[in-house]
């Protein structure tokens, strides 16, 4: 399939609304965040600080009257200077544009397979700043292979998981993990869907720089597409 029908085909594979997160919640407990450069509401936030940061999203589902916040597809980030697996001189290497869809709300909260699919890896990402525990899955729809990437997940997520092991649609595969494990960040999911690995495994770039970004957004649509959060 080539790039340009991909995200097509991902829109097509839902009608309405697939949780990825617990499925208690509705499509009506969400709410929008901005967490780019250019968000107001951050520019009092020590973004380096878990705590903090953790502070300011349940601040904002307060007042915004949600439950979970989501956003950052293609946005360009701040938070991630803190981090040198991320920061770089050069302003078109420093990798600083988010390529998946984040889902924030509390640790432990269930993480669900949107689609029916088998574990392609699995892996610690322990750099700071990185996913922590990360799931891949691998679908096979049609004639069409692709994988859906879960990271900041508990460690308990990955200590009996086993390639090969498959998930419905709706299955709980995994849970939220808390800034000790997740790359120190106030919990949330980063949820990514990629057309080619790449030959990763475990693990796969959920942050671009600008150079490379035109690949990164062809090769990984808006999730979005297809959760219609």
């Amino acid at each position: 399939m080539t790039d340009s029908l991909f995200p097509k085909f991902i829109k097509s594979l839902s009608q309405n609304f697939i949780p990825v997160i617990d499925a208690g919640f509705s499509n009506e407990d969400y709410t929008f965040i901005d967490l780019s450069v250019i968000s107001n509401g951050l520019k009092t936030v020590d973004v380096s600080s878990s705590k903090a940061f953790e502070e300011y999203i349940n601040h904002y589902l307060t007042i915004s009257k949600a439950k979970v916040a989501y956003g950052g597809y293609n946005e360009t980030r701040g938070i991630y200077r803190r981090s040198t697996h991320f920061n770089q001189q050069d302003p078109e290497t420093e990798r600083n544009i988010h390529i998946g869809l984040d889902v924030w709300c509390d640790a432990g909260t269930d993480v669900l397979a949107p689609l029916g699919g088998k574990v392609h890896s699995f892996k610690n990402n322990e750099n700071f700043g990185d996913y922590g525990p990360t799931i891949v899955l691998q679908h096979q729809i049609e004639d069409v292979t692709f994988y859906t990437l879960y990271g900041h997940l508990s460690l308990k997520s990955i200590e009996n998981l086993e390639v090969g092991q498959r998930f419905n649609p709706g299955d709980v595969l995994a849970t939220l993990g808390d800034s000790s494990v997740n790359g120190d960040y106030a919990p949330h999911l980063h949820f990514q869907i990629i057309k080619d690995m790449q030959g990763n495994v475990g693990d796969y770039p959920g942050v671009s720089n600008r150079k490379e970004l035109n690949f990164y957004l062809q090769n990984c649509p808006d999730p979005n597409l297809l959760l219609k959060i």
